[in-house]
């Protein structure tokens, strides 16, 4: 690491701590040459998936709009920003995970509604209304016939668990 008010190249780390919940190194470092100190910050680079429209165009992942449009479906809904926070990590994770360069952007959508699903089922039809293009009323009643059939399911595999 070069020194910043110096310009040498020799330094030495006296002191690393994490910093930002474990996400990145705090160093406290000092220049051999003119025995200034400084702090610097370290934290992995982790590259994103591009997405694959589905005209073909490809398009850099942006965090802005998965998060602009999560918002969209939640507004004025009672869920917390943390839990909104929690699902964009989650589905961050799950772009990383595939270990792919290109993820398709309808998988993409997958993710979103999965975890709207699980957040608030207004917000879910609201995203699915939009990202599916619902055309009529009975567009809206199947999925929620759909969304009542799955909670229905898993209400009854809790009353089975006992």
């Amino acid at each position: 690491m070069r020194c910043p008010f110096c310009s040498q190249p020799d330094t030495k780390v006296i002191d690393s701590r994490l910093a930002n919940d474990g996400d990145s190194v705090r160093r406290r470092r000092e220049c051999i040459t003119c025995g200034e100190r400084f702090t610097t910050f370290e934290s992995a680079e982790l590259v994103m998936p591009r997405l694959i429209k589905s005209d073909g165009t490809r398009v850099p992942f942006d965090e802005n709009k998965l998060h602009s449009g999560i918002m969209r479906a939640l507004e004025k809904r009672p869920v917390e920003m943390e839990q909104v926070e929690a699902a964009i990590n989650r589905i961050k994770h799950k772009l990383r995970a595939t270990g792919d360069r290109e993820v398709k952007s309808r998988q993409l959508g997958e993710w979103v509604m999965d975890e709207l699903r699980g957040l608030d089922e207004v917000a879910y039809v609201r995203f699915a209304s939009v990202y599916r293009s619902f055309q009529d009323v009975s567009a809206f009643q199947e999925e929620i016939k759909r969304l009542q059939g799955s909670s229905n399911e898993k209400s009854s595999s809790k009353k089975g668990d006992r």
